[in-house]
C-alpha cells in the first residue's frame, strides 16, 4: 500500500502554442467512485430505511475500500480497511484535521478548550490529560474505584433482578466524582452533577451535528447544564486555589486530592508558564466525563451482555478470577478480603477478562466512524492498485462498523471470539497497526484507553467474583448509529455468591 500527497506517475506533455514553448503537467486523476443514489437527498433515504452499517457494506461490497457518499450536497469519502488509512491515522493536522470536524463539542465542552483553540493550545491540553492518566495515578485510581464499586454492589440484596445498563451507568457516575472530579462532588454533589451529565449527554443529536446552536429544547437543556456544572467546578476550583495560596491544609483528603484529575488540572501549566484557568478546567473535565462516562458504559455493558450471552466465555471468565483470589489470598494471608488484594497489578493480570472487553468494543464500537476532514488533496492507492485523488476540503470517515468485521484480518468476523486476540493468534496484529482502531488510532489515539479498561475491568471483575448472573431479557439490539449503545433495559437477574474458592 502506497500513499502519496503528489502524483509520481507519467506526465503530460502539453504544447502551449502561443507561448511557444512545452508546459509539463501531472495528470488529473479520477476522484473516488461514487455511490448511485437519489438526487439531492442522496443516500439519506437509504440510511433511514436500512441503517448506516448496511449502506457502507453495500457498497464497500459494490465500489472497493475507498468511496464516496453524498446526502444533501455534503460528500463523504470513505476509507475502508488498513491498507488506505495510513494517511487518514498518521498524517499532520496540517494534511488530514480532527478539529474541522468536532467543532461540534464546543457548546458541550465549552470555550478556550478541545476544538475551540488552535492546534498547539489543543496538544497542549493534551497533555495536561497525558499527565493525569500516567501509570502511576492509574494505580491510585484503581485504589478508589474498587471501593466505589465495592460500596455500590453492596446495596443489592441476596438475588433480584436489575437494569444492568443503568446500574452500570450509576456506578461509572460514582467513580467519575471520586476518581475525575474529587471528593467535594463525591461527597456532596454527586446526584446533581450526575442529572447534569445526563443532561448534557441527552443534548446530542443527530440534528446536533449539523445545527449544534440551534434553539431545540436539548439544547437548551444542554446549555443549562453546562452552566451550571462550570459553576460548581468552578467554586471547587477557586477553593482549592484559595486553600493553598493561604497555607491552610485540605485536612485527611489532601493525598486523594493529589490523584483526582480536578487536581492535576488545576496543577497543570502551559509551556509559556501560565496556568489553567477555571473556565478551562471545567471544560477539560466535561471532555473528560463525556468521553469517558459514554465509552466506558456503553462497553462494560456490551461486556457483560455477551459474556452472559455465551456459557463458555462466561465460565471461562469467572475461572480466571477465581484462580487469581485464590492465589492472592494465598499470598497476602488474607481471610476473605477481596477487595484488599484487587488492586492495579491485578487487573492488569485478568487477561480473559481484558480480551473479552476488547473483542465486545470490536463487535459494538462505541462510535461508528471516525472523521477527518482532508485539508490538502492527496491520493489514495488501493491493494488492487486503483489510485484515487481525495480533493481538498473532502470530509473523510473510517467507518469502525465495517472495519472491525473484515474477513481479511478476522477469522469468523461475526463470531464472539476473544481467543482472537490471544497470544499466538492476535489477529489484530496480524492486520498491521491499523487492524483494530476502536480506540483510534495514530497521532490521535485515545489516550484513556487505560483508563477505560481500568474501570470496566473493576466493575466486571467484582460482578464475576460476588454474584452468579444470567441474562432475563433478549440480547440487545444497537440503540441507534450515534450513541451505538444497547436499546432498551438489559436485564440481569443475580444471585449473591460465596467468596470463590
Amino acid at each position: 500500500m502506497a500513499i502519496a500527497v503528489l502524483p509520481i506517475a507519467s506526465v503530460l506533455i502539453l504544447t502551449a502554442t502561443k507561448m511557444g514553448r512545452t508546459v509539463v503537467a501531472p495528470p488529473k486523476r479520477k476522484g473516488p467512485p461514487v455511490a448511485e443514489c437519489a438526487p439531492l437527498l442522496g443516500v439519506l433515504p437509504a440510511i433511514l430505511t436500512r441503517s448506516l452499517q448496511d449502506v457502507i457494506c453495500d457498497q464497500y461490497s459494490k465500489l472497493g475500500s475507498v468511496f464516496t457518499l453524498s446526502s444533501l450536497g455534503v460528500k463523504v469519502t470513505f476509507l475502508v480497511g488498513p491498507e488506505v488509512s495510513a494517511h487518514f491515522f498518521h498524517a499532520a493536522e496540517s494534511e488530514i484535521s480532527i478539529g474541522d470536524v468536532y467543532k461540534v463539542t464546543v457548546p458541550i465542552f465549552g470555550k478556550g478548550v478541545g476544538y475551540d483553540v488552535d492546534h498547539d493550545t489543543r496538544n497542549e491540553q493534551h497533555r495536561f490529560f497525558a499527565d493525569t492518566l500516567r501509570p502511576a495515578k492509574l494505580r491510585s485510581h484503581a485504589r478508589l474505584m474498587v471501593g466505589e464499586v465495592e460500596e455500590y454492589f453492596a446495596k443489592w440484596g441476596q438475588s433480584g433482578t436489575v437494569d444492568l445498563k443503568q446500574e452500570v451507568e450509576n456506578v461509572l457516575v460514582l467513580i467519575a466524582s471520586r476518581c475525575l472530579l474529587g471528593k467535594e462532588v463525591r461527597d456532596h454533589m454527586h446526584d446533581e452533577v450526575s442529572s447534569l451529565l445526563h443532561e448534557l449527554i441527552g443534548g446530542l443529536h443527530l440534528v446536533s451535528l449539523f445545527f449544534p446552536y440551534l434553539p431545540t429544547p436539548a439544547h437548551r437543556r444542554r446549555d443549562r447544564a453546562r452552566a451550571r456544572l462550570e459553576e460548581i467546578f468552578s467554586g471547587i476550583a477557586r477553593l482549592r486555589r484559595s486553600s493553598i495560596s493561604s497555607g491552610r491544609g485540605a485536612g485527611d483528603d489532601d493525598g486523594d486530592r493529589d490523584h483526582d484529575m480536578l487536581q492535576g488540572l488545576l496543577d497543570s501549566r502551559y509551556r509559556d508558564g501560565r496556568g489553567t484557568t477555571e473556565a478551562e478546567v471545567t471544560g477539560l473535565l466535561v471532555a473528560l466525563l463525556f468521553a469517558g462516562h459514554h465509552t466506558s458504559a456503553t462497553v462494560t455493558t456490551w461486556t457483560a451482555a455477551r459474556l452472559l450471552h455465551h456459557a463458555e466465555w462466561l465460565h471461562a471468565a469467572t475461572e480466571e478470577q477465581r484462580r487469581l483470589l485464590l492465589l492472592l489470598l494465598q499470598r497476602n494471608d488474607q481471610n476473605d478480603d477481596a477487595a484488599a488484594v484487587i488492586n492495579y497489578d491485578v487487573l492488569l493480570r485478568m487477561d480473559v477478562l481484558h480480551r473479552s472487553v476488547k473483542e465486545a468494543l470490536r463487535l459494538h464500537p462505541v462510535t461508528p466512524m471516525i472523521l477527518r476532514r482532508a485539508r490538502r488533496a492527496f491520493t489514495v492507492r488501493t491493494q488492487d492498485g486503483a489510485e484515487y485523488e481525495v480533493p481538498e476540503g473532502r470530509m473523510l470517515a473510517s467507518p469502525l462498523v465495517v472495519n472491525n468485521l473484515l474477513q481479511g484480518i478476522y477469522r469468523d468476523p461475526d463470531v464472539f471470539d476473544p481467543d482472537r486476540f490471544a497470544a499466538g493468534r492476535e489477529e489484530d496484529r496480524v492486520g498491521g497497526d491499523l487492524a483494530y482502531t476502536s480506540f483510534g488510532a495514530g497521532k490521535h489515539a485515545c489516550m484513556g484507553e487505560g483508563y477505560a479498561y481500568l474501570q470496566i475491568k473493576v466493575i466486571l471483575s467484582h460482578l464475576l467474583r460476588n454474584f452468579e448472573l444470567q441474562l432475563v431479557s433478549p440480547f440487545p439490539e444497537t440503540e441507534n448509529m450515534i450513541s451505538m449503545r444497547p436499546k432498551g433495559e438489559v436485564m440481569v437477574s443475580y444471585r449473591r455468591r460465596p467468596l470463590l474458592r
